[in-house]
């Protein structure tokens, strides 16, 4: 028995999808800064030191042989991807799965920390809020550099990759870029085409519905 905590539309989603892939029993805690509950309160930071989400919970008792929470969301897609036997939505051979790392570090390092942290948290990269407009360009840029190497990356595989633990970030992203106004399906129609399937699945949709996200209008 799990229990995650995640932000609606944040990268917690795409562990939140895994669960629902998994079928495995968990349960969802909200974490929202507008209701008094975001990630920097005395009793979540009791849990994930960080403040950030995702948090994963291990209600059955620990991970391995450390304590029972998990953070970081490469290392949580990972660990519940190898909990069912045999494992799904991850690769078998060693080659494979370090492709596999090597996407979700880059998206969750470049992408996500470098990129989206610049544009949203340009705080944590300088003091002097006069450069605030400077970092957050910075940041838009490294977006798009990175939205364009993740298209080609998806039109250089005209069958699709198997659908694994990459696929429910890649749509986190592909949501955040919305949100930059940016035009998916214009600029980036192999990766907006790859979305298209991934959220016709139930467990996406399940997710989705729950964290109250209606994909057309997400923005």
């Amino acid at each position: 028995m799990y229990l995650l905590y995640y932000s609606p539309g944040a990268c917690s989603l795409a562990a939140h999808i895994l669960l629902e892939e998994l079928g495995v029993p968990f349960e969802l805690q909200l974490r929202s800064a507008v209701k008094g509950i975001g990630t920097h309160t005395a009793q979540y930071l009791n849990i994930n030191p960080k403040g950030r989400v995702p948090a994963l919970l291990c209600l059955d008792g620990s991970i391995g042989e450390q304590t029972g929470v998990l953070t970081e969301l490469p290392a949580i897609l990972f660990y519940l991807a190898n909990q069912s036997s045999p494992a799904r939505f991850i690769a078998d051979t060693p080659d494979e799965s370090a492709r596999t790392l090597e996407w979700l570090n880059w998206l969750s390092g470049t992408v996500h920390g470098l990129g989206y942290g610049q544009v949203w948290r340009p705080q944590r990269f300088v003091d002097d809020k006069r450069l605030f407009p400077a970092v957050i360009e910075k940041g838009r840029s490294t977006v798009m550099e990175s939205y364009r190497f993740i298209e080609q990356r998806l039109a250089a595989r005209a069958d699709g990759a198997a659908y694994n633990i990459v696929h429910p970030v890649l749509l986190v992203f592909w949501m955040w870029g919305k949100w930059l106004d940016i035009d998916m399906s214009l600029h980036f129609p192999r990766w907006t085409q790859r979305i298209q399937s991934i959220i016709e699945r139930p467990a996406v949709q399940r997710a989705l519905a729950t964290e109250g996200i209606d994909i057309n209008t997400f923005t």
